[in-house]
């Protein structure tokens, strides 16, 4: 049936490959990368809270490869994807009630996104390590 003469040759779907890639499309698939990798976060958030439920030398192991470069650098990259999906979250939220559909407004709270999530895990990271000590 696939080779009949009668059938209809319909265009192909517009791909990413065609499209001029603007900003607000790729922090859309940013905040959809950064939701994805929460699950991952995640369990490194429940690693951390089975080690301090039971016992000493299981918190100490994760505290040593958490304390580690590259424990922290996952650490950092788990912040921000966390906050950078949440403020995305907001934004998402703002639209819908309908506000910030306009070229410049939706431009404008991408950026407002990025630049926030970058500064608000600056903070979080600052405060953290100097509760540390």
């Amino acid at each position: 049936m696939a080779d009949s003469p009668s059938r209809i040759e319909r265009p192909l779907s517009p791909h990413l490959s065609i499209y001029r890639p603007l900003f607000t499309m790729v922090m859309s698939i940013v905040h959809r990368i950064t939701g994805g990798a929460l699950y991952f976060g995640t369990v490194i958030l429940v690693w951390w809270l089975l080690a301090a439920a039971t016992s000493p030398g299981a918190y100490d192991l994760f505290s040593s490869i958490a304390g580690s470069w590259i424990g922290r650098l996952v650490l950092l990259g788990y912040t921000w994807a966390l906050i950078h999906h949440a403020l995305g979250g907001i934004r998402h939220f703002i639209w819908d009630f309908i506000h910030g559909f306009g070229a410049k407004e939706r431009e404008l709270m991408a950026k407002a996104t990025l630049a926030g999530s970058i500064v608000l895990t600056v903070v979080v990271w600052i405060i953290g390590l100097a509760l540390k000590g």
